[in-house]
């Protein structure tokens, strides 16, 4: 079902396709497991089902929606917007880059993104350079951090390796980046069982209070909706308000901002903990369990690292790092120094 799914997201729908042919042909770049004519047939079966149910409810998805104007501003040939600047670049989709591209209109210098490729965890793989968005030679790496203290900055590039590529060959150099000031290097640490890593989250916290830091200065991040009760737990021991985020992501004044890790772009703190980093937990087991050949597994592990280097920089000043025994082998990457040479692991 998972794979029935992904397919549909990641090819049938991303790219639009209408016709057998079109998804017989399609290159599935992102999508390593092989199928033979025939399953794609009996796929497509089930595809055409869906696009065929989706039309007569009139309802259509976010990728049809931007395709669709896409379609119609480039028929106009209509100047929209002199200029579009894009943030969290690395995160758009293939119809998003299209409806994009459309407001472009290959004008020179009519598009600007901005983004960082460390930071993709929702985006399949696809080539720009297809979709009329070509950055070879246009793009350029900044060196200069001024949101992250040097010691979490340089820790937290670890789970990445020095650089970072996409499918049209852009690649980023991670290390000759500079952070503007420094800070206490952060701490990590494993605990026996929840309810002393929730002891001494807490504590951690009013240490933090007491320096000055105030609870709005404060996010704890977690991987998923199932451990936001620990973290819940460990900022109530500390004796502080605290404010779940929604996809709204707004934050509150006098309270402790607690999300899972995928609402945590974007955001900046002075203090932060990231918890609950438990084998199985991060890398998510759900997902690991779901992929059928290694290559995909390996997009699993990236995104998975991608989450929770996120996590660790929207931290300024302060990070704590925990996580209950066995914790996540990602914390090996993190706190020693280099990137680990174990293959990832099904469990």
């Amino acid at each position: 079902m998972h794979f029935l799914v992904t397919e549909w997201d990641q090819v049938v729908d991303a790219w639009q396709l209408t016709t057998w042919d079109a998804y017989r042909d399609v290159a599935r770049l992102g999508r390593k497991t092989r199928l033979p004519e025939a399953e794609r047939q009996t796929l497509w079966s089930i595809f055409e089902r869906v696009r065929s149910g989706l039309k007569s409810r009139q309802m259509i998805t976010h990728a049809e929606l931007f395709t669709t104007l896409a379609t119609v501003i480039a028929k106009k040939k209509a100047v929209l917007f002199d200029f579009a600047v894009v943030d969290e670049a690395q995160d758009i989709g293939i119809g998003h880059l299209r409806f994009l591209a459309a407001l472009g209109g290959s004008r020179p210098n009519a598009l600007f993104f901005a983004g960082d490729l460390g930071q993709r965890i929702f985006q399949q793989p696809f080539s720009w350079k297809s979709l009329g968005v070509d950055i070879r030679g246009r793009s350029r790496t900044l060196r200069v951090n001024y949101r992250t203290s040097h010691q979490i900055r340089t820790q937290a590039d670890r789970l990445l390796g020095p650089t970072v590529s996409d499918v049209d060959g852009i690649t980023e150099d991670r290390s000759d980046t500079i952070s503007v000031f420094n800070g206490p290097p952060p701490t990590i640490r494993t605990l026996p069982s929840e309810a002393e890593e929730i002891e001494v989250v807490g504590k951690w916290l009013v240490e933090q209070a007491k320096t000055g830091v105030v609870p709005h200065e404060i996010g704890v991040f977690v991987r998923s909706a199932a451990q936001l009760p620990r973290a819940q737990s460990a900022v109530t021991a500390a004796g502080l308000a605290s404010r779940v985020l929604d996809d709204n992501v707004e934050t509150a004044s006098g309270q402790v901002s607690i999300a899972t890790m995928h609402l945590a772009k974007g955001l900046e703190f002075r203090a932060v903990v990231v918890m609950a980093c438990d084998d199985e937990v991060i890398p998510l087991q759900e997902r690991i369990e779901t992929v059928g050949e290694d290559a995909d597994l390996r997009e699993v592990y990236d995104t998975e690292r991608h989450l929770l280097y996120v996590a660790c920089t929207r931290a300024r000043d302060h990070l704590l790092v925990t996580g209950v025994d066995p914790v996540s082998e990602f914390l090996d990457d993190f706190g020693a120094g280099g990137l680990s040479p174990v293959e990832p692991k099904r469990g």
